[in-house]
């Protein structure tokens, strides 16, 4: 567009394919049944090829050359975002499908479709839809019994197992790794509250002597110790947060900080500071008050 360049996807598409992918328009209209069969020349912008080639500015009406073919910008798509593969759904340029046939295709069968998807009337029906859509195209190709055909087939329910296999071992990984993370953590707090309980002797039995109980000075030593592992916690959420901000805005992949991920992480620093602060503080509580008066 313009003196403006931008290496993107060209995809044809026929009209069914927004509604199966669910991708509307923010502005403008998509590719209609006219223009598949009139062989148009007009195109839909994802939001990335916009930006980049339009700015602020709205594209509607506007001409950009394709493989230096002249076409109309009729609509730009609502932001998608990544693909589970991780690539930019919205850097991509839709035509018809017969005007990317004709005009566009470099393949030495102009009428030839890359890929289709087709949506099924439920999830029951997935095994169903794809055994009859495989049956088919092997009638369509003849490809007869026995023979391997020319053509894969994906079915959603296959890939979205897949996918949920691969974040449950992910989700094993993080949790093995926080739980030692823990551990370790845990440990270090008992031994910096043992080495509290040493230092502070006197003062343990000076306490003892004016009066306090035995439950108080347990309950000191264990709200020390929770504080010491809520503060961690909160040191912990503050860098994971933005490390993940970083990264997101650096590789542009998609960040969820819920409120309930926060929550449990600062469950689990109190229950780790009550859990390895109890047996420093039973023993703070222990000390017999003569003996820790006379502790040098």
């Amino acid at each position: 567009y313009g003196n403006m360049n931008w290496s993107t996807i060209i995809m044809g598409a026929a009209p069914e394919l927004f509604d199966i992918r669910e991708w509307p328009v923010a502005s403008g209209r998509n590719i209609g049944q006219q223009d598949m069969e009139g062989g148009a020349k007009v195109c839909v912008l994802g939001q990335t090829v916009a930006e980049n080639l339009f700015g602020g500015d709205d594209p509607i009406g506007k001409m950009v050359r394709i493989k230096k073919i002249p076409f109309t910008v009729i609509g730009v798509l609502e932001p998608k975002g990544q693909s589970p593969q991780g690539t930019d759904q919205d850097d991509t340029v839709f035509v018809p499908l017969r005007t990317a046939q004709v005009k566009l295709s470099r393949s030495t069968f102009p009428n030839s479709i890359g890929a289709m998807i087709v949506q099924a009337q439920s999830e029951d029906l997935l095994d169903k839809a794809e055994e009859e859509i495989t049956n088919l195209l092997n009638q369509r190709h003849r490809i007869t019994a026995g023979k391997e055909s020319d053509f894969t087939t994906r079915n959603l329910s296959e890939i979205l197992a897949v996918a949920e296999q691969s974040s449950k071992a992910m989700s094993l990984l993080l949790g093995a790794v926080a739980s030692i993370s823990l551990i370790v953590g845990g440990i270090g707090i008992m031994n910096i509250m043992l080495v509290s309980v040493t230092e502070r002797t006197r003062e343990i039995g000076i306490r003892m002597a004016i009066g306090a109980r035995r439950n108080d000075i347990l309950l000191q030593f264990m709200t020390e110790a929770v504080l010491l592992t809520l503060i961690g916690g909160l040191i912990g959420i503050c860098l994971g947060a933005g490390g993940a901000l970083i990264v997101s805005h650096i590789l542009e992949w998609p960040t969820l900080i819920s409120i309930e991920s926060i929550t449990i992480a600062f469950f689990f620093s109190g229950a780790v500071g009550i859990f390895f602060g109890f047996y420093p503080a039973r023993k703070a509580a222990g000390l017999n008050p003569i003996d820790a008066l006379r502790y040098e």
